[in-house]
């Protein structure tokens, strides 16, 4: 299938200014990039013009920070990212997701990221290790309405360093021996040769946070060494925030491993205005050589679970060693005294405000009252304290609860997406009844809302933010930019109209002003309407260090 895209405005990712010009697809390659008018069908032979007169053609944008992990497989039209023009993904976030694991393992993680990505009864886990999770986001295989297809977007896997503790030494605190360090450190370069291409750690989360410096240095030695990243969601966001990056800024100094600071943000009353500081930081350490990139989402609260609150040794062993102590009166008091009176570690060090906790979604039905109130409003109609009710959430939704955390702030959001290694990440939860805008909006709005409107950055700037910038980072093959010979990975947009929709209120919205997405060289959009197709491969690292779609010989093929 050829398919001529004539009279574009292009922005082909680089940065550089945008052109007039005519562009080719044939099959899943961008076979010929020319000036407006030079292209025609009778010349190229092509089956589809598409007249683009008005429409900015772009590469498909890169989502830096997605948990996408479940529901590519689970609901496959995707429609929340391939409406904002999103072609590629990067999974196995913040420490934790599916592979690989063992029996053991995966119930645990299961139940634990419920409230991120479901834990739907009946579905097929038909994967341990990272390749085999790589080939099942592969498998050509049948939706609800029978269509035959891959994944909707393409992904690529950040192997995530809490499911690897917890697979070699549980979910329990504890520093590892030098055979379990060894251990670790075998499972992740087993999982990048299969095709991660870096490491995630969520340092706020069990049992990921028990891990110290020098154990992280360890296993970013293996990350690089294969020529890997390092995606950390670091130790606070709140309460010594700047220390928390300086860590892990000294980790990729000390090991030489590339690092990408993921939803790279400064919450909390105690970190309004200060994003310049952590930006001198970066940009020290940029001058001294350090390989630094990060991602933002567009938006001012987080999102995360109800139980991310919980400090880290109430959360040790796992649901039911947490439900337990949630159930013991003297245990229960100490962890409300953590909570309200001297900060959690699991809420950034900072003492839960009730009023900013809002529940976005739960596991168990009975509880579907509560969405869309914070903790402060639901104790209120109860006539409880709001620990009481935080607890009793916890207890029967059995940690699944999703919640929005209402505590961030626009002059920061602001400063740090201007920022010169700065990438676009959703951070986008697609579960739950009312979920985070960000996982339908994000791109859209950098677009409209910060470019066109705002004027934060130019389209070109922002549009090299979402597409080549990230591509370099995830060194991906031929993708990323508009370019002869690069996949057919790309979008068209009117820059007049593109516009996030999903609000708090209505957070399942899609975007105005797409009107098509081309996945591998496939219509995933057509007129601003889903197609149904769905054309996304697993990108993989391979041995030369490049990432790319394809099957690659493992560690022990």
């Amino acid at each position: 299938m050829k398919t001529l895209i004539r009279n574009a405005t292009l922005v082909d990712g680089t940065g550089a200014d945008r052109r007039p010009a005519d562009v080719l697809l044939d099959g899943t390659v961008i076979a010929a990039v020319a000036g407006a008018g030079n292209l025609t069908a009778a010349e190229t032979g092509a089956d589809r013009t598409i007249d683009a007169t008005g429409l900015v053609l772009s590469p498909g944008f890169i989502d830096m920070h997605a948990h996408s992990d479940l529901q590519l497989l689970v609901n496959r039209d995707h429609y929340a990212k391939l409406s904002q023009g999103v072609t590629t993904e990067l999974l196995g976030q913040d420490g934790l997701s599916y592979a690989p694991v063992d029996e053991a393992t995966l119930a645990g993680v299961r139940e634990k990221i419920a409230g991120w990505n479901d834990n739907p009864a009946g579905f097929d886990w038909n994967w341990r290790t990272v390749g085999e999770y790589l080939d099942r986001l592969d498998a050509e295989v049948a939706d609800s309405d029978g269509n035959t297809g891959r994944i909707a977007t393409n992904a690529a896997y950040l192997v995530p360093q809490g499911t690897v503790r917890a697979m070699v030494m549980g979910f329990a605190e504890g520093d590892p021996t030098p055979g379990q360090q060894q251990q670790m450190q075998d499972v992740i370069r087993a999982a990048m040769e299969e095709g991660a291409v870096g490491m995630s750690s969520g340092l706020t989360y069990t049992p990921g946070m028990y891990a110290q410096t020098e154990e992280l240095a360890g296993l970013c030695r293996t990350v690089g060494g294969l020529g890997g990243f390092y995606a950390p969601h670091h130790r606070s966001y709140g309460k010594g925030a700047l220390g928390a990056y300086a860590e892990m800024i000294g980790l990729s100094r000390a090991t030489g491993c590339a690092l990408h600071l993921s939803h790279a943000t400064m919450n909390f009353a105690e970190n309004k205005g200060r994003a310049g500081e952590l930006l001198e930081l970066i940009d020290a350490a940029l001058d001294d050589g350090v390989d630094i990139t990060l991602d933002t989402y567009p938006y001012l609260p987080g999102a995360t679970t109800l139980s991310a609150i919980l400090p880290s040794w109430a959360s040790s062993g796992g649901t039911e060693a947490t439900l337990g102590r949630l159930a013991d009166p003297q245990t229960r008091e100490k962890i409300r005294e953590s909570v309200e009176i001297y900060g959690s570690d699991g809420c950034h060090g900072v003492v839960a405000e009730w009023d900013t906790l809002e529940i976005s979604g739960v596991q168990n039905p009975a509880l579907a009252g509560h969405v869309g109130k914070t903790i402060k409003d639901i104790a209120a109609e109860a006539s409880q304290e709001p620990f009481d009710v935080f607890a009793q959430i916890l207890t029967d939704d059995r940690l699944g609860t999703g919640i929005l955390q209402h505590v961030g702030h626009e002059e920061n959001v602001r400063a740090i997406m201007q920022h010169r290694t700065h990438t676009g990440g959703s951070d986008g939860l697609l579960v739950g009844a009312k979920p985070h805008p960000r996982a339908w909006g994000t791109f859209p709005r950098y677009l409209g809302h910060y470019s066109r409107d705002l004027g934060l950055l130019s389209l070109e700037e922002t549009v090299h933010h979402l597409t080549g910038r990230p591509a370099a980072r995830l060194k991906l093959h031929h993708r990323g930019l508009v370019r002869e010979g690069y996949a057919a990975d790309v979008v068209l947009f009117d820059p007049e109209t593109i516009r996030d929709e999903a609000t708090f209120e209505n957070p399942r919205q899609a975007a105005s002003g797409i009107h098509y997405v081309f996945v591998n060289g496939a219509v995933a959009i057509d007129g601003g309407q889903p197609t149904g197709v769905r054309a996304g491969r697993a990108l993989r690292r391979s041995s030369d260090g490049l990432t790319r779609e394809g099957r690659q010989p493992t560690h022990d093929s």
